[in-house]
């Protein structure tokens, strides 16, 4: 029986032949910016703590008043390479939810979320404690978002190419993250991956700034359009140009009107 990060190299092998596969000299592995990225990371989530650390004491205290369980949990998700780590962050669903449905993405409305998570998701709060997984080294401050490895090979299969987003380390932040809503189905998760794709392409430090600062300013309920606009992140029409993956029509019309 393969394993799910070896079930995922089996069927990436067919990537090579998609129009939106990265070429080597595409990689920005070798760029000025890719090596000093960890450090900056590093730097800003030492930062970022001090705000961080009450924020996330308040969140931890008002799960565990208000459901029972752990007011944090792990799960294993795959990193750059496909490499497993342990996420963490603050439980915002009923303790051991997916005992009953297995794996899923979470939908509107989702019955598993609890009043408090729902604060938490909207605000991002819950995201917080991966501030320890960028100093550990297993994500990086701005990437694409983590997925779970039981998740991937059906997603690969689904929505070929998919593994290339593992080039770069996972953000608790990105330009997905920022410009599109939370994953419901694969057509979601296709038009994620050419953002993800865009990024991989063309990331560096004057965007991570532009997707930090976007991120604050989605916290604080910014449409995509004014985050677009105000921080001249990419339209869909300049993503599907660099990803090489075509973007849905819905998501398109949001971005542009």
């Amino acid at each position: 029986m393969l394993t799910a990060t070896e079930q995922v190299h089996r069927l990436s092998r067919r990537v090579v032949y998609l129009p939106h596969f990265i070429e080597p000299h595409e990689q920005r592995d070798g760029s000025l910016y890719a090596l000093i990225k960890p450090v900056f990371d590093f730097i800003v989530a030492v930062a970022l703590l001090p705000i961080a650390l009450p924020l996330i004491a308040f969140a931890a205290m008002m799960v565990r008043l208000t459901s029972k369980g752990p007011a944090f949990y792990t799960q294993v998700r795959l990193g750059k390479d496909g490499k497993p780590y342990r996420l963490y962050k603050i439980r915002t669903m009923i303790h051991d939810c997916e005992k009953l449905t297995g794996a899923c993405w979470s939908k509107p409305g989702d019955p598993r979320i609890t009043p408090v998570g729902a604060f938490l998701r909207r605000t991002h709060l819950d995201e917080l404690p991966q501030l320890l997984n960028v100093l550990k080294g297993d994500m990086s401050l701005v990437g694409p978002r983590p997925e779970r490895p039981e998740l991937i090979p059906d997603l690969e299969e689904a929505v070929p190419g998919y593994r290339q987003r593992l080039k770069v380390k996972p953000g608790v932040t990105g330009l997905a993250q920022v410009q599109l809503p939370a994953d419901t189905d694969l057509c979601s998760v296709r038009n994620k991956l050419s953002y993800d794709l865009y990024y991989v392409r063309q990331y560096g430090f004057w965007l991570d700034m532009r997707l930090i600062a976007a991120t604050a300013f989605k916290v604080l309920g910014a449409s995509f359009r004014v985050q677009r606009i105000l921080f001249g992140l990419p339209t869909a029409q300049e993503i599907e140009r660099i990803s090489r993956l075509p973007v849905e029509q819905s998501e398109m019309h949001l971005q542009v009107v």
